[in-house]
This record gives structure tokens, sequence and C-alpha cells, in this order.
């Protein structure tokens, strides 16, 4: 009985302890793996919804983030933001190249902490390029070999490869990237240099080699306003947007009451500073900025002077800097909308302007011709014919006697002394012209 109890003891007291020093099972369903897809083009709008994401599973206790990558691209400042956010995050991120995570994509999968690819992934074409597609200029290319070398090196990656993807005069014959060329990875390849950890044939085969099978799998989703933010915020429609804007504006500006152009202009600048305020680009300060710059241009049509419009003008672009992406995109975006706005401008006036009540009030279509009968000059048809002297010498105008009345005239071209005798051959309003009478026509 003694020993019974004895057992008793030791098994209340070792219980406890087993179940506190037991390794934790990776296969526990209490486990959560949160999924952030990071697809199209590497854009501010994306990179809102990352930092969203990787908050919201901070959040939520997850153990595990896991980007999963299919892009080829976009624009530095995005991708360096992104960059910076995995690398903040409490949470163990691994990238899984699920097709392609090509120039800023692939500076975005370096900054996690593992890299797992599919069989037929890409990797790499990182070089940095203008709007016009040209390399960019020094310092933005050594800015960004820098940031490419950093992601790398930070997690124990060998940097070469990194600044080969962003460099061409980087030699690496044996990866297929010789001099002129950007390295691009492909799954085994990477898996060779150690640039990926494994490769993987979906995402199921990656949460098993991870040892997450069991686990709780989120997948984040992106928002309508997230949605309409990086369709919005995409260089392509940015311009559109403004182009539209300015254009229906400039119409409404000089239409009776209020119409459809008014409503589309508004309409295409709401949505340009919506998209950029849910990206995380614009502030209340350059909506409010924008609505002061309406406000003055809308006093311009009943103060004088022009320094208010002026003002409100000024006021308007800065909003527009102010919400932007980047003062490049948005130089080149308002430059496109001005032109595109002069060009429709003058379109309409061709083709409909008579038909358009917009274009009637700002454009005088009417003409002071004859036909519609106006007369610029008084017309001496009758002195066509009459002869007379010249009262001046005509070198060539001057003015001769007809009928005693003195008119001032031209000849042909020629030089006609004074007293000879003139005829007057041509009338055109107050232009009279007239040539010596010779001797034989006497």
């Amino acid at each position: 009985m003694r020993q019974l109890r004895l057992f008793f003891y030791v098994t209340m007291i070792l219980f406890p302890l087993l179940v506190v020093f037991t390794p934790n099972n990776s296969y526990s369903a209490d486990q959560v793996v949160y999924i952030i897809p990071v697809e199209e083009t590497v854009e501010k709008g994306l990179s809102a919804f990352i930092d969203r994401s990787i908050t919201d599973a901070e959040e939520k206790g997850a153990d595990l983030i896991i980007l999963e990558m299919d892009t080829l691209g976009g624009a530095v400042d995005a991708a360096t933001e992104i960059g910076k956010r995995i690398q903040e995050a409490t949470i163990p991120t691994v990238t899984f190249v699920n097709n392609d995570a090509i120039s800023a994509g692939a500076f975005i999968a370096l900054n996690a902490d593992e890299i797992y690819m599919s069989e037929n992934a890409r990797m790499g074409a990182a070089g940095v390029i203008d709007q016009e597609g040209n390399t960019a200029d020094e310092k933005a290319v050594s800015y960004w070999l820098s940031a490419m070398k950093g992601a790398a090196e930070q997690n124990g990656r060998d940097p070469i490869y990194a600044l080969a993807m962003a460099d061409k005069e980087i030699d690496l014959p044996e990866l297929g990237a010789g001099k002129g060329k950007f390295l691009t990875l492909t799954s085994s390849q990477a898996l060779e240099i150690k640039y990926a950890e494994g490769v993987v044939h979906n995402r199921a085969d990656l949460l098993k080699t991870l040892g997450y099978e069991k686990a709780t799998v989120e997948v984040a989703e992106v928002s309508f306003a997230e949605k309409v933010a990086r369709f919005i915020t995409n260089p392509i429609v940015v311009p559109i947007l403004l182009s539209i804007g300015s254009l229906g504006l400039v119409i409404e500006l000089y239409s009776p009451g209020f119409g459809f152009p008014g409503i589309m202009g508004i309409a295409s600048l709401l949505l340009f500073f919506y998209g950029h305020t849910v990206a995380g680009l614009a502030g209340w300060e350059s909506i409010i900025l924008f609505v002061v710059g309406i406000v003055l241009i809308l006093l311009e049509f009943v103060l004088p002077g022009g320094i208010i419009g002026l003002i409100g003008l000024g006021a308007i672009l800065t909003s527009f800097f102010m919400a932007g992406s980047s003062i490049w995109i948005i130089s080149i975006s308002l430059l496109i909308a001005l032109v595109v706005t002069i060009v429709a401008s003058i379109i309409l006036i061709k083709v409909f302007g008579k038909k358009l009540h917009a274009f009637r009030k700002i454009i005088l279509f009417d003409s002071t011709n004859t036909e519609s009968g106006y007369v610029s000059n008084e017309n001496r048809k009758e002195l066509i014919g009459m002869q007379g002297h010249a009262l001046t010498t005509l070198r060539p105008s001057g003015t001769v006697v007809i009928n005693d009345e003195r008119i001032d005239v031209v000849t042909e071209g020629t030089y006609i002394e004074r007293n000879k005798k003139v005829e007057v051959i041509k009338a055109e309003g107050s232009r009279i012209v007239v040539r010596e009478v010779s001797e034989i026509d006497k």
C-alpha cells in the first residue's frame, strides 16, 4: 500500500514536468501560418497591403508568414518599403517564389528569413531602369546595389549573386550571367548557391517541408479599397485620371449649370486622392490643399487681378506632388494630362465646336464677312475708271484730285510725278490704286 502511494505521488510530480518540457510538436493544429500574396506590379498599393497583412499576422499571433510571390517587379521605393517591413516583422518569414520574383520582386524575396522556390520558378534580373526604359542614373543604381547587397548579407547569403542580379558588369558565366546580362536564377541554381533553402511542388508541399502541414492556414485577402488603391496608384493609370480630371473641369467651367464633364472631372480627381490615401501616400493636408486651390480658382472669376488664380493653380499642383508616390511620376503624369487636355480641346473645337454650348461661350465662331452684311471700310467701286491728277508726287502713295475730291491712293509700284494725269484702276475698301495716263491714252 505504501508503495502504491509512493508511485501515485511520483506520477503527480513528474506528469506536469513532462508536459512542460516535452518539445512542441510542429504538427500541432494550434499553429497558424499566415500567407500573404505578393503578385502583379510592385507599387505603393502593394506596400500598404503587405504592411497591413504583416501587422494583422502579428496581432493574431501567427507562427509563420509566407510571402507567396509571383511578380515581374515594379517601383524601387515601394520595394524598399516592403523589404524594410519584412525585416521588422516579429514573426519568422519565408518567401515562396511560386513563379517569378523578378526585379523588385527579387529584392523583396531576399529580405525574408528563408526562400523556397517551385520547380519552374525564376528569381533575379533586378536592374534599375527609369520611366523611359533606360538605365537609371548613377545615384539610383548605387543605392539599389547597396540595398540588394544588404538584403543578401542580412540573411547570410553571398552578396555577389544579389549584386549580379542588378549589375551587368559582374561576370558569372557558370550561372549564365556573363558581362552585359543580369543574373536570373532558376530554382536549381538558387538551391546550388544557397539562395534557396529548398525546391517544392506547391504550397501544400512547402507547408509539409516546413512542418506546418496541420497548421491553420490564413490567406491575407486584398480588400476592395486596396484593390482600388493598387489600380489607381499604377504609374499607367495616374496620367489617365489626371487627364480626364483636367479636361472635364476645363469643359465644365464654360458650360451652363453642372453636367457630365464636371462629374467625370471631379470623380477622376477624387479617385486619384482616394487611391493614394488608401495606399498611405496622401494625407488630409494634400486633399485640403487641393480644395483650397479649387476655391481660389473659382474666386478668380469674380475678383480681378489674376494673382488669386495663380496661387490656386500652384496649390493644386502642390497637392498632386504631395499625394503622389514619386515626383518623377507625377511630373510626367501632369505633363501628359496637359498635352491630352490641349489636344482634346482642339479636336472638340474643330469637330464639335459649334454644336457644344461650352465652346460657344468661349469661342467666337461668327466672322464679320461681306456675305454676313459686315463692311469693314467704305467701298469706292464707283471711282474705278475715273481720272484726275496727282496733287502730290506718288512714291508710290500720295494724294490725287478726282472731281475736286482729294483721295489718298497708291500706284502699282511706279513713280508718278505731281500734276500728272492718273486713272483709278482698282478699289479695294480703303485702298485705291491708280495708274498714270499716258499721252497715247489721252
